[in-house]
């Protein structure tokens, strides 16, 4: 994953379990793209301080991924999903292998449902 995709992911999952002041310059850097100059005047902080506060952001988020998983199963989850689009849209094109993607789909979704 490239690292702002993976940020933004983290912090939709367990941003909430970051502080208020941590949230807040976590979401400016992330999803408002200010540099950490810009956050540092707005919040009457070095920029260091910024840079410092990102850094533990991204430590605790990923101490989280660590002991829950959360991102890597929704990961894994999005992507049975997309196999089964894929299966599905095959089926219509070709009629021989309907049964063979019917089984796939039910294997995926047994799947997907033990991820659950």
């Amino acid at each position: 994953m490239d690292k702002i995709y993976e940020q933004t992911m983290l912090f939709d999952f367990y941003g909430e379990l970051l502080t208020e002041h941590q949230r807040r310059i976590y979401e400016d850097v992330v999803y408002n793209d200010l540099s950490l100059a810009e956050i540092a005047g707005e919040q009457g902080i070095s920029r260091q301080g910024v840079h410092d506060l990102v850094k533990r952001c991204d430590r605790i988020l990923q101490g989280y991924e660590d002991r829950l998983h959360l991102v890597e199963r929704f990961v894994r989850a999005r992507e049975t999903v997309r196999q089964i689009e894929q299966l599905t849209m095959d089926s219509e094109a070709e009629s021989p292998r309907v049964g063979e993607n019917l089984i796939r789909i039910r294997e995926l979704s047994r799947s997907l449902l033990e991820e659950l």
